[in-house]
């Protein structure tokens, strides 16, 4: 209802300004009461309208840049209706005729005065408290801007931005939201110690990891504590909004890859189409599944023999995990009778086969299995997804396929050579998708260094030299599900993973990240492990004809006849094995030694 009033009365007081200011205040008695009723019915016609188009009754923010262009086009038409009126039968009750032209510049910015004002002593009203963290925002962008309207407008905010850090020479003067930039990433200590910080907030939507590596490097050096907003895949997902600030993670200094990917794309392949995806209860695997869902396939058929699994990936897909419904299937791929049953009564169109056994020394111990699991699963899978029709059939693969040098990273060529055959055959996209190592996934590298520092116990580090790929499960998939949009038959794709990242300095970063002391230790490489790992094989020959971030190269075929477990196992126990690469010898430090 105020909002109604003072609009009103900035009419009123408009018009009747107008007309005083074209006579410099002096008009005879009828003049002013002329100008007096008009004033009043322009008052009278912005509330009327405002009320009808419910702009006074809460459609709006007051003050927020939706109401003022709402309030802009009601006073201009209003002008524009008086006007016509006022034009021919002004001169007769002593109005003139360009009364309601003069007065509508004064209404609007009465208006927006009023608005404007209301606004700054609002915002001043909800600004954080004393008590919230000064902070640093690095990056003076969309993300920073967005960060700045969530949390300059939120007195329980725990952050109180007290300057921009951006590195855009074109930017050293601007202010955003009152904040303003006071230096570049090198300034991270003369900035600090100037304004109060305790706290450095990346607020970068593309920034990768080696990005956010150099910035946390910068601000820590400066005594600031390091968090990072979410990337931009995260918050166009909605899984996150732009004030969900975390400490940075060791995944985010090792493995972010901000992912650009083409939705028409990928909606062509899957929407309306059955998908099956093998190894659903695994990290790649329940992952995939939960993207692929929001792609809108008729079904999304969820395949494990691990039942724990799967009730994890229908609960990231479903919302429960009641286990009641056939979207789920328990099976094994090495079951070559159960796989056909379902593949015939399900039909599905497109494969996303990521069920796999993954552990490189578990497997060097137990070779036997990778064949059965690996190759022979592999294959009886392409077997049934060939009977059925299926018209994309993705691969999930491993680095440790290229120059193979260990019993997973053989089985693995076998099945993209496998792949790659039943592509030939069928003509269709049968290709596999090749990337290094995935953070966060079960019993993987990260996951065991928490649980020894948590314990207190040392880290063990093979190589001090060592080095490895990584990618975030969520990045990574994006990558799949896009590389099936993209693949051609008989191709495998490499995702690209950015720089190699040594593991000694990941394990220093994480017991520095934790605050306790731990020791590293030297084990020594393990039988198949290499020193650095290899996303190319050295002949294969790359291409990027359609994604930035995904190569393209040509596998070599094997066809099921030529399969040979006796000579396969007979290179996987040769002294030296018979491998592309000169295995590395083990080295032992002492137990203690540090990093």
């Amino acid at each position: 209802m105020l909002a109604a009033i003072v609009d009103g009365l900035s009419w009123s007081f408009g018009v009747v300004l107008a007309v005083a200011l074209r006579f410099e205040f002096i008009m005879d008695a009828r003049g002013w009461i002329s100008t007096t009723v008009l004033a009043l019915i322009a008052g009278a016609i912005q509330i009327v309208i405002g009320y009808a188009t419910a702009l006074y009754r809460g459609r709006f923010t007051y003050g927020s840049f939706d109401e003022v262009r709402a309030v802009g086009v009601i006073v201009v038409i209003e002008a524009v209706a008086l006007s016509l009126i006022v034009i021919p039968i002004g001169p007769a009750v002593g109005v003139p005729r360009g009364t309601l032209l003069l007065a509508f510049p004064f209404v609007l910015l009465l208006m927006f005065g009023v608005r404007y004002f209301a606004r700054l002593v609002i915002e001043r009203a909800r600004k954080p408290g004393e008590d919230a963290s000064p902070a640093l925002i690095v990056g003076a962008g969309f993300i920073a801007d967005k960060l700045l309207a969530n949390v300059t407008t939120d007195p329980t905010s725990p952050i109180r931005p007290v300057g921009l850090i951006d590195d855009d020479p074109d930017k050293r003067n601007l202010r955003l939201r009152g904040v303003s930039v006071i230096g570049t990433t090198r300034d991270f200590a003369e900035a600090a110690q100037r304004t109060g910080a305790e706290l450095a907030i990346i607020a970068i939507g593309r920034a990768d990891s080696a990005l956010l590596r150099k910035l946390s490097d910068r601000a820590e050096a400066a005594g600031l504590r390091v968090a990072v907003t979410p990337s931009l895949n995260t918050l166009a997902s909605g899984e996150q909004s732009i004030s969900d600030v975390r400490d940075i993670s060791i995944e985010d200094l090792i493995g972010r890859h901000p992912v650009d990917t083409n939705v028409e794309l990928i909606a062509g392949y899957v929407t309306g189409r059955r998908v099956l995806v093998t190894g659903a209860g695994g990290s790649i695997g329940s992952e995939l599944c939960r993207q692929l869902a929001k792609y809108g396939p008729s079904e999304l058929i969820m395949l494990d023999r691990d039942e724990t699994g799967l009730q994890d990936a229908q609960l990231g897909t479903s919302g429960h995990g009641l286990l009641d419904t056939n979207d789920v299937v328990l099976a094994d791929i090495r079951d070559v009778e159960l796989l056909d049953r379902i593949f015939d009564e399900r039909k599905p169109e497109v494969v996303f086969h990521a069920a796999a056994l993954k552990h490189l020394p578990m497997l060097e111990q137990y070779p036997d299995e990778a064949w059965k699991t690996n190759v022979i699963g592999s294959l009886n899978v392409l077997n049934a997804a060939r009977r059925v029709g299926v018209s994309t059939f993705v691969n999930i693969s491993t680095d440790k396929a290229a120059n193979p040098t260990s019993v997973l990273g053989h089985s693995k060529r076998v099945a993209e050579k496998l792949t790659a055959w039943a592509g030939e055959e069928t003509g269709m996209r049968y290709l596999s998708v090749r990337f290094g190592n995935v953070i966060g996934s079960r019993g993987s590298m990260l996951p065991t260094f928490q649980r020894l520092i948590a314990d207190g116990r040392p880290i063990t580090v093979t190589h001090p030299d060592a080095t490895r790929y990584f990618m975030t499960i969520p990045e990574a998939c994006q990558l799949v599900v896009q590389a099936g949009a993209i693949g051609r038959a008989g191709e495998v794709l490499i995702l690209d993973m950015g720089e190699p990242v040594s593991i000694l300095e990941v394990a220093k970063r994480m017991v520095a990240m934790s605050g306790k002391s731990i020791e590293i230790v030297f084990t020594g490489l393990r039988p198949g492990e290499k020193l650095h790992e290899e996303l190319v094989g050295s002949r294969e020959n790359l291409e990027r004809p359609f994604h930035p971030k995904v190569s393209h190269t040509r596998a070599d075929v094997i066809t099921p006849e030529r399969l040979d477990k006796t000579g396969w196992m007979e290179r996987m126990f040769a002294s030296p094995r018979n491998n592309d690469t000169v295995v590395i010898e083990p080295i032992r430090l002492p137990k203690g030694a540090e990093a």
